[in-house]
């Protein structure tokens, strides 16, 4: 187990326990109503103690106190060979002792107020079973996700890569929480700096509680303050298995049901698993069309505001009524008009996440029709800028990420107050802010704009578009991994009837 001071390791066999430290642990232990503790009726016999709510009655009953109660009374290295259980630990190390108590194990002494403990687990497990992806679902492929059992997990990735090379490194995070955490990576193929870099951040964690995988998440990425995610979050066995293959890590929590992988590109956020059960045409132009639902989405509304007003010259003659139809009522500028109705329709979003299912699907679908129709009615808006922004959020819900989903939502409204300002040049403006801090992001030390930024044509085959798996013999270049092919041996095209002898 490691302790973390500062940057500093320590440890954890240093701490051998005295008698005033281990009765001050147990006076702890004993102040919990969930703590129990009972003796032998002779002096010399032994003492029993573990937390109720995480211990097994069943295991504990059929497995140790059968054993103890048909033996004599014997020191504890004799009752450790006695009792056929895995994972026993026989100690005086307070700090072992207080982890694996509060872990499910059932602690033994021999004689009364002796330090020497024999450790037992009979962990009582409360687990959920596997289901359905929800935020990542597909129609074809696997049906399994991640669930909240950290063993679980790694039963469920180890399954489908069966392959010795395939290593998980645990740490325990949070000073208080002391959860489990596991680093998941291929030897031999994934590159040892970003290794490095990872276990590194995940040392230098400093915090009392971590209770979610999203925690990890933003203590360990490159640039804290960036609106745009660098590591993405999924849910799906078959998606991080597919990606450890390819040179990347993975990071998974014990009581997290999602996995983060690292590094990414940004065309990784727009890029679905789903792509690789098409064929590779298909696959491709769903890819492109996300991509343009994405700038549409971003860039819709401010083109509305900058054209009506600086730029109603670059309007179309046939169209220009209409658009003096629908804002010829309307009292308020097309910045107003515009921030308005983006933030009501936020609010619709936030509401509809927020309460249950089945009400939330209601409340978002009425509740836009009803609004949107008054608010046009009424004046408020114009029903060329309604559709506008209903079909912009249609498209930011086409992103399979929902992290990038998030910062798509939220950085229309710097291009809206830019557009306000300076009209085209406004928005040219503000996606030059943009571009330049994608510039300098990083993922884990790798280049986020990759292969536009650093400009490497072999990993345009599966950016923008996906080119079939015969023309991916290497692994992407910007992961820079120590085994970069993924076709080992060329492979001729059979022939038909070819086995069979002339």
């Amino acid at each position: 187990m490691r302790l973390f001071k500062g940057r500093r390791e320590v440890d954890a066999a240093s701490f051998q326990v005295n008698s005033k430290d281990f009765q001050e642990l147990l006076k702890k232990f004993k102040a919990s109503n969930d703590f129990l503790t009972f003796r032998f009726p002779d002096d010399d016999g032994y003492t029993i103690s573990y937390f109720n709510s995480l211990v097994s009655a069943q295991q504990l009953h059929e497995q140790v106190l059968s054993v103890i109660s048909n033996q004599p009374k014997q020191d504890l290295k004799q009752l450790k060979s006695d009792i056929p259980m895995e994972d026993m630990k026989l100690t005086t190390n307070i700090k072992d002792i207080q982890r694996l108590v509060l872990a499910g194990s059932v602690m033994i002494q021999y004689k009364k107020d002796d330090e020497m403990c024999l450790l037992i687990p009979c962990v009582h497990s409360v687990k959920r079973q596997i289901s359905t992806p929800e935020s990542e679902y597909t129609v074809v492929g696997s049906k399994e996700a991640f669930v909240e059992s950290l063993d679980s997990n790694l039963n469920l990735i180890r399954n489908r890569l069966p392959i010795p090379e395939l290593q998980s490194k645990e740490f325990r995070v949070g000073s208080i929480s002391q959860t489990r955490l596991a680093v998941l990576y291929i030897d031999g193929i994934v590159n040892q700096q970003i290794i490095k870099t990872v276990m590194q951040r995940i040392e230098d964690i400093e915090y009392d509680t971590i209770v979610d995988i999203s925690f990890v998440s933003q203590m360990i990425t490159d640039n804290r303050n960036s609106m745009f995610p660098q590591l993405i979050d999924t849910e799906r066995p078959d998606h991080l298995a597919s990606v450890l293959s390819e040179g990347k890590i993975g990071i998974m929590l014990d009581g997290s049901p999602h996995a983060l992988v690292g590094p990414n590109t940004i065309i990784s956020f727009f890029s679905s698993f789903e792509d690789y059960f098409q064929i590779w045409n298909l696959g491709t132009s769903f890819r492109l069309i996300r991509l343009f639902a994405v700038l549409f989405s971003v860039l819709s509304s401010p083109l509305y505001v900058a054209v009506l007003t600086y730029h109603y010259q670059v309007i179309p003659t046939d169209l220009l009524p209409i658009l003096i139809s629908s804002r010829g009522v309307i009292p308020f500028p097309p910045i107003l008009e515009a921030i308005v109705l983006e933030g009501t329709i936020e609010l619709l979003r936030e509401a509809a996440v927020r309460l249950p299912a089945k009400v939330g699907s209601t409340i978002g679908i009425v509740g836009g029709i009803v609004i949107g129709t008054a608010a046009v009615e009424a004046g408020f808006v114009s029903n060329v800028l309604l559709m506008l922004v209903a079909l912009a959020a249609l498209a930011s819900f086409t992103v399979p990420i929902y992290q990038i989903s998030n910062t798509i939502r939220l950085i229309r409204f710097p291009f809206l107050i830019a557009a306000q300002l300076y009209g085209l040049f406004g928005i040219a403006l503000c996606s030059a802010f943009i571009l330049s801090h994608l510039l300098k992001l990083t993922s884990l030390g790798s280049p986020y704009l990759d292969p536009l930024y650093p400009l490497r044509i072999h990993d345009f085959k599966d950016s923008l578009i996906r080119l079939p798996f015969s023309k991916q013999k290497k692994r992407p270049q910007f992961l820079r991994t120590e085994n970069p092919l993924r076709i080992r041996k060329e492979t001729e095209t059979p022939t038909p009837y070819s086995d069979i002898d002339e």
